[in-house]
Order: C-alpha cells, then structure tokens, then sequence
C-alpha cells in the first residue's frame, strides 16, 4: 500500500470524493481515504502521479507520504497538529469582533444599550458599521468560502459549501436591505426605514462563521489527541547515533546510519538501527518493542532492534536494517496502515455523507421556495432555508467512526497489539472466546516471585538472595526485593558487589562470596568449584 498526504479536506463528504476520484484512476484497486490524519492508502499498480493528478482535479491536493514540507520533521512530520493553533487564532479575533457587531445590532437594539451620539437616528451608519464588522469576520474565515465554493465549482459541494451559502446569503440579502434602506430614506419614508432595520441579518452571518468555527476547533483538536499513541512510537526512535568511521567515533543523525556501519552503544543509551553485536556484552531492555518487561541478555552474535535501550555493558554493533526497513518503522507503518484503512461501518457514513450535502442544498432551495408559495415575504423565506444550510453539518457522522479506529490502534500499539487493517479491528470487538496455544502467555508486564525451592533453609536462601539483590537495578531484582520484603527477611551487609552483564552478579556476606544469575552462570560457578577441589 502507497500511502499519500492529502491537503484541503474538512468534512466526510470531501473524503468520499478524494476516495472517489481516486477510485476511477486505471490500475487502482482500493483506495481508502483518512479524514483524521489526512492520508490515503491506495493499493494497485496506478502511479503516484496519476494519484496526485486525480486528486487535484478533485479540488484538493496530495503527495507521497514522506516527502519533504515545511511542516515535516523528525517526530513526527505530517502528524504534527498544524490545524489547532490556525483555528485557535481565528476564534479569538472572530470573537473580539463579533462582540462589538452584536453590541450594534442586538444590545442597542433589544437592549437599549448606548450609542455615542452622532448614531441617533442614523440608521444607515448602524447597518454600515455592521456590514464593516460582519465583512472583517467573513475575511479573517476566508477558507470557508474558498473551500465551500471550491468544492462547488468542482461539482463536489462540501460542508464548507453549506456554511458559505448560509452566510453568504444572510450576507447579501442584509447589503441589499442596507441599500434599500438608503432609498427609504432618501424619500424620507421613516416606516420603510424600520422596516429595513429589521432585515439585517449581519450579525447571523458572522454568529454562522464563529459557531462552525468554534466546532472545527474542537474536531482538530480531537483529532490532535487521537494521533498522540501513533506519535510516541515516532517519538520511540533515537535521533544519534555513535558511528565509528575511520577509527574515530562520531555523532551522526540515526537516520544517516548506513548498512553495515559500527556503532557503539553505552549503557542507558537506545540503540538507534537494527544491527548485530560485534563486542560486549550487555542486557537490553526491549519493553518499547516486545512488551516484554525482563531485560534480554545479548552477546556477540545476537540482534537487537532500534529503540531498545541499552542497560548495563558497553557493546559494539554492526548496522544490519537502516531507516524504513528497522522493526520499529514496521510496526509505525503497520500502524499507519491501520489507520488510513476504514473499517465496514465507516464506509456506510462515507457514503451517507457523501450524498448528504447536495441533498441539504436541495432542501435548503425547497424549503424557502414553499414559503414564498405561502405567501410569506422573501426575508421570511430566505431566513429558514439558511437555517437548514446551517443546522444541517453532519461532520460527526464522518469523523466519530475514524476517531474511534484511531484511538482504538493507539491504544492497542501502546500494549503491543497491532491489527493490520480497521477492519480486522472491528472483527476484534465482536470476539467472545480467545484461545491461547501451548506457546501463549499472558502476564501483567512485570516479574513476581512464585516459588522458592531451596537446598538449605529457606529464611537463610531467602535473605542472602534479598541482601546481594538489593543493589540490582534488574527487574527480576525488584521482584526478590518485593518478596523477601514481604516475607520479612533479613538484609545482610554486602561489599564487593559487582554486576556481571548477561550472566548475573556477586557479593561478598559475612567474608563469603555469594553469586546469583542464570543457569549458565551459576552452573559454571558450580564445576569450576567441582574442578577445583578435584585437583
């Protein structure tokens, strides 16, 4: 699956044409369309061109997932929130400006609050100080009617095209009242200017663009936050790498780590690739990856994946997967994929949606021709089919399904779960019974001490383990400690303590040496004692 960015989409139904247009481009086979990251996963053998070029004649704009943009970057790129602060802006000076209109139109008006003097009885001034104000608002919300008649023009009307026709139309009907009032009152016809007075629908048409707004801003940030599981794994992988080049260490950027380059990997460091051990040796802990919470020995020899964090040796390692092809950029594409896939049930809105917004303006048109068939006048008319326009914005429809998708990845990666496709994430919510084989485990990510089988007291063997484990900063460690604790044992005084990296540790009790570790550790501890004696 090629995965795109797209730009210029704001509801379900601009979704559902970017999905359709794509959709009819030879050589696609599937094509899903994300709202809630804005990207798009097609599948077939279409070039990326071809993609791009179905999209643009769309009305809305594309590119390949990756490629370089101004709000591209190494945590996170096309997830970073972008939209949140926009609209944040926006609402702020809309508010400040909408305030003062509706002191004008409303507080004076209903309310009698005052006027400086030189607006008495100038009843063109009031609706011209109205206009200016609604007018600055419709500027500083341009995108609504950019975006809205765009997609109107491109005969693919969105939620965008609702909002600018609703407050478009109370827009011009209130600038054709102004002017009418002028004549009114040029004739000096006070009644006609009332009158004219009451047909001002300035403030309707900015009240329309701060409310959506208000809205839009609640839905990218709700989007922002969904995305935040996806950007911790991003965040997972390191950004430096120490790259040993003509026997000289250096500190590059991982992402300029080439195949087959050493690098070294102190303790407390994330390893930055996918590589082998070369020299050393040393615990890793790979909990970020696996889930698993116990620290795996490594050696020379063995593997270990990027975002691992090394704990206790120093290690030397050969760079065997770089950039895209690591464990950790899988799992963030699988991920990814998931995410940009749509589960059975969001097809159904996207279709819905997909039709409902030239229905609404069918509506809209019906609804303020029946009231002039009534007999009502056309301000009357034109005032109900803008409220259908308006009240009419399902954007939650297309968007609380995606939302659902996404928090629901994010949190299954976040315990190391990953489904494939949304679907197959849908599927999940429906299982009763999980059926584990002989291999399967489930713990609760952390080490506890079950049993102690010991070959002399148990107090004894219990307080030596307690009292040399006690500096260990090991998982299993911790669970000793916690058990011991609770068993109230003893804790000796120890020196000498040393830990010895993938084999276990030592200390010296009461003058004796007393060692705790693997199998392999111990049982070597035990012949060479054997051998020793023997000779």
């Amino acid at each position: 699956m090629k995965q795109y960015d797209v730009t210029g989409m704001s509801c379900a139904a601009c979704s559902a044409r970017v999905e359709k247009a794509v959709g009819k481009v030879k050589g696609v086979t599937s094509c899903s369309v994300s709202l809630l990251t804005n990207s798009m996963g097609v599948e077939g053998t279409a070039s990326p061109q071809d993609i791009i070029s179905a999209v643009e004649k769309a009305g809305y704009g594309a590119r390949l997932k990756g490629a370089k943009t101004e709000n591209t970057d190494t945590d996170g790129g096309s997830l970073r929130d972008t939209e949140t602060p926009g609209l944040r802006k926006r609402l702020i000076a809309s508010l400040v400006f909408l305030v003062i209109l509706m002191y004008f139109s409303m507080g004076h008006m209903m309310w009698g609050f005052p006027l400086p003097s030189w607006f008495d009885g100038n009843h063109v001034a009031m609706g011209l100080v109205q206009l200016l104000l609604s007018a600055i608002i419709m500027v500083i919300n341009g995108r609504f009617f950019i975006n809205g008649f765009k997609g109107f023009i491109n005969r693919s009307p969105n939620m965008d095209t609702l909002v600018a026709l609703g407050s478009g139309a109370s827009f011009v009907w209130s600038v054709y009242a102004l002017f009418m009032m002028t004549d009114a009152q040029l004739h000096q016809n006070a009644d006609a200017v009332m009158m004219y007075m009451d047909e001002f629908y300035f403030e309707s048409a900015a009240m329309i663009l701060t409310l959506i707004t208000v809205g839009k801003l609640l839905e990218a940030r709700s989007k922002g936050k969904t995305t935040d599981a996806l950007k911790g794994l991003v965040s997972l992988a390191p950004k430096t790498a120490n790259v040993i080049r003509n026997g000289t260490e250096h500190t590059v950027p991982a992402k300029e780590v080439v195949k087959g380059d050493i690098f070294v990997v102190r303790p407390g460091e994330s390893i930055p690739v996918d590589a082998v051990v070369t020299d050393g040796e040393s615990t890793v802990n790979e909990s970020a990856l696996t889930g698993e919470s116990i620290p795996v020995d490594k050696t020379v020899g063995d593997n270990v994946s990027a975002a691992t964090i090394n704990q206790t040796g120093f290690i030397t390692c050969r760079a065997t997967r770089v950039g895209e092809d690591t464990t950790l950029s899988q799992i963030i594409k699988m991920v990814s994929d998931a995410a940009a896939t749509k589960a059975p049930v969001a097809k159904i809105a996207d279709k819905v949606s997909g039709i409902f917004v030239p229905t609404v303006i069918a509506i809209a048109v019906a609804t303020t021709i029946v009231w002039l068939l009534l007999g009502q006048d056309f301000a009357y008319a034109l005032a109900r089919g803008i409220s259908v326009l308006v009240i009419s914005c399902p954007c939650a429809l297309g968007l609380a399904t995606p939302v659902a998708v996404m928090v629901g990845n994010g949190k299954a990666a976040k315990s190391g779960i990953l489904f494939k496709t949304a679907a197959s994430l849908e599927e999940t919510g429906r299982v009763q019974i999980v059926a584990l084989d002989k291999t399967g485990t489930i713990t609760k990510g952390e080490p506890k001490v079950t049993d102690v089988i010991a070959f002399v007291g148990e107090n004894e063997f219990l307080s030596l383990a307690y009292s040399i484990e006690k500096k260990s900063e090991h998982p299993l460690a911790k669970a000793v400690c916690e058990y011991a604790e609770q068993k109230n044992a003893k804790c000796f005084d120890t020196t000498s303590f040393k830990a010895l990296a993938g084999n276990g540790l030592s200390a010296n009790v009461d003058g004796k040496t007393v060692v705790g570790g693997s199998l392999k550790f111990i049982s070597s501890k035990i012949l060479t004692k054997i051998q020793i004696n023997k000779y």
